[in-house]
């Protein structure tokens, strides 16, 4: 991502351990996935005890469980903008995930990828717009009803050519392709490495 498009720093996302309650208005709970059937992602929203919106999404198979785990988060906070939730005050919208990588990457300023840099954007809007977004990191398996949920939903996204794709492929993924085609083929950066031995 470029620079002229990179967050400003004192627009960090805020990671908060918090638990999980029904205090805040809505609870979203994201998973990504990578298998021999292919990469999904999975999000489950619920307002209050509601289950409010599932959703699941089919990415290409060049895709990485971290960026399946990233594109999960991003498309939770898309959904928090178009859920038709009455506005009184200030909403709390609580993410839990159940990826390490995703909340230490979403912490670290110096990164810029590209899925994170869209999420502290949403974040950044959602926050003007009266929301408080938390981040929480939630153990895999442990009976989590939302949880559970967001994981079936990952597998069912992966393995189902029907649900939303997302075929965005990371450049630096292209790139070792190109760079491994290349070596296979004898070139390297346009050269005929055969030549050089």
């Amino acid at each position: 991502m470029e620079l002229k498009n990179w967050s400003h720093p004192t627009d960090a996302v805020k990671i908060i351990e918090g638990k999980e309650n029904n205090e805040r208005t809505i609870q979203l709970y994201t998973n990504g996935s990578k298998s021999e059937h292919g990469v999904g992602s999975g999000v489950a929203i619920f307002a209050g005890n509601e289950l409010a919106a599932q959703l699941k999404f089919n990415l290409d198979k060049k895709s990485s469980n971290n960026r399946a785990e990233q594109l999960a988060i991003l498309k939770a906070l898309q959904a928090t903008e178009t859920l038709d939730i009455t506005k009184n005050g200030t909403l709390t919208a609580a993410i839990f995930t159940n990826s390490r990588i995703a909340i230490d990457t979403l912490e670290n300023i110096k990164n810029h990828n590209f899925l994170i840099e869209e999420i502290r954007k949403k974040v950044f809007i959602l926050e003007t717009t009266n929301w408080t977004i938390e981040f929480s990191w939630l153990k895999a398996h442990v009976g989590t009803f939302g949880n559970e949920l967001d994981y079936q939903l990952t597998k069912e996204a992966a393995r189902n050519r029907d649900a939303t794709i997302s075929n965005k492929i990371p450049k630096g993924t292209l790139i070792s392709e190109i760079e491994e085609e290349s070596i296979k083929n004898g070139t390297k950066n346009g050269v005929d490495v055969r030549r050089e031995k």
